[in-house]
């Protein structure tokens, strides 16, 4: 999700820059309903992976694009590879310093090393370097859907957990983040896949919140603040504009965080910088305190609601 959300506005700058060329995006199905309608966006082509039928249909998919120009922003192996089926005249990437995955960058004929910290300023960086001379910094998002109970009272929607456990902040936290913000009238609604909702059952200060990804944008939209990880939901929320706090780790906020300014991080300034995935709550985010984050969060809630 992280990833679509950061490239959205050089899909925004290639549209603004070619108004009459065709532009393709390839996606994984279940992140599909976040490009739905994009205006930036004619035609969405689904890359399916489960078994060799779907990979078949995905192949057979690519090769009917025979794109100009492809540009694979990712810079992984897979997605070079799947920019490379679709038989692009040119294909833009990264350099091998810069691919998340260097071996990617023997697969592309143009290669660009970024200047830019910041991946949304990478991505933009890599647009213009398509032809892209339209920059815009726009972000098409969908309306999303309601879905599930959502408090009547002001909320703040948390998410709890990352693609790394090492970017999560202690669970148990949470529900004393809860307690202190129920004395504010604030709720905590904690968005979380339906097969971990069981993880936070027991938190008696919490709101769980299921939903499908139209559920999420919809609850997002609806929040008076967020408190995020470095993951898709987060990345979303900024894009959105939302105020919050992010809450960083391991990783760099300079490079993977929220990106504008509606969102403030915390991160321990003893916090090391390491994108090796972990399978336990780094120190780092042990480090911050209920408290700090309340503070933090108290600060963010009186952009969109002043507190007693």
């Amino acid at each position: 999700m992280g990833d679509i959300v950061h490239t959205l506005p050089a899909a925004a700058s290639l549209r603004k820059s070619f108004p009459d060329a065709e532009l393709s995006w390839v996606v994984a199905p279940k992140w599909m309903p976040l490009l739905v309608g994009n205006p930036a966006i004619d035609r969405i082509v689904l890359f399916e992976r489960k078994g060799a039928p779907a990979l078949l249909r995905s192949w057979n998919a690519l090769r009917e694009v025979r794109p100009d120009i492809a540009v694979d922003f990712q810079g992984l192996l897979q997605s070079a590879l799947v920019a490379r089926a679709s038989r692009p005249k040119m294909l833009f990437g990264w350099s091998r310093e810069a691919a998340r995955e260097p071996v990617a960058a023997l697969l592309y004929t143009k290669k660009l090393t970024p200047n830019a910290a910041h991946i949304v300023d990478r991505n933009l960086e890599l647009a213009a370097a398509a032809g892209a001379q339209c920059i815009t910094h726009e972000v098409w998002i969908p309306e999303g859907r309601a879905e599930g109970q959502l408090p009547e009272q002001p909320f703040v929607l948390a998410h709890p957990f990352a693609g790394w456990v090492s970017k999560q902040w202690p669970i148990e936290r949470y529900d004393d983040l809860g307690r202190h913000l129920e004395r504010d009238g604030i709720a905590v609604v904690a968005n979380v896949p339906m097969n971990r909702a069981d993880e936070l059952r027991s938190l008696q200060h919490i709101h769980v919140h299921t939903s499908s990804l139209e559920g999420l944008i919809h609850a997002t939209r609806h929040a008076a603040a967020v408190l995020g990880l470095d993951s898709g939901p987060l990345h979303l929320a900024a894009a959105l504009g939302k105020p919050g706090v992010a809450l960083f780790g391991p990783t760099d906020p300079a490079r993977n965080g929220p990106y504008g300014a509606s969102i403030r991080v915390l991160r321990d300034a003893a916090a090391r910088t390491t994108y090796k995935r972990g399978d336990s709550v780094d120190s780092s985010m042990a480090a911050l305190t209920v408290d700090q984050v309340y503070e933090s969060l108290r600060e963010a809630l009186k952009v969109a609601k002043p507190l007693a």
